[in-house]
This record gives structure tokens, C-alpha cells and sequence, in this order.
């Protein structure tokens, strides 16, 4: 069905390491992003923004969420499924990356 609606995958997807402490000098999933999406300072949350998190100082940023109000986002957890949870101080502070979706042309 999705490729019914949006065709083809834009990339590969980079696969997924479950390890929240996995260092290194590539953030596969920002560089990823960063080919399809307007990245934004981290300052820039907004509703629809895209967060990228490091779970872990040094850390690669690789959980991700998208803000649906000025103090709040959904994301996954593991067990707990999809959750809107408030965007506080210490998720502000792992924040990484901040993208938008680009408009549909």
C-alpha cells in the first residue's frame, strides 16, 4: 500500500542496532534525513518537527519522535507502545536533530 501512495522507499534504511550506548562518527539516521527533510536548529520544535534523540552523551542519535504541541511528543517505547508524553527538560536535552517534513509538491 505505501508505495501505492508515496512510491518507492527514497534510500535504504540504515539498519538498527537495539544498543542506546552504540558510539561512532556517522549519525546514519540524521545523514539519512538530511537528504529528504529540512533540518532546523534544535531550538526549532515545532508541531510536525521530526526530534532525533541521543538516548546517551556521545551517543549516536537514532530514537526519534515528532512533536505535536509546543511542550509535547509521540514516540515509541518498547512494551509500552506509542505515547504522547511532555517534551521536558530532559528530553529537550538529549534532542540532537530537529527536522521538518518537506512540503508535498
Amino acid at each position: 500500500v505505501w508505495r501505492e501512495l508515496y512510491g518507492p522507499e527514497p534510500m535504504p534504511i540504515p539498519p538498527y542496532s537495539r544498543d542506546w550506548g552504540e558510539t561512532g562518527a556517522r549519525e546514519p539516521l540524521a545523514e539519512a534525513a538530511c537528504k529528504v527533510m529540512i533540518e532546523l536548529p534544535t531550538a526549532g520544535l515545532v508541531p510536525g518537527a521530526l526530534l532525533l534523540f541521543r538516548m546517551r552523551a556521545g551517543a549516536v542519535a537514532k530514537h526519534c519522535g515528532i512533536v505535536t504541541a509546543p511542550d509535547r511528543f509521540i514516540h515509541a517505547y518498547d512494551r509500552s507502545g506509542v505515547v504522547e508524553v511532555p517534551l521536558d527538560a530532559a528530553w529537550r536535552r538529549r534532542a540532537a536533530f530537529v527536522f521538518l517534513f518537506p512540503s508535498p509538491s
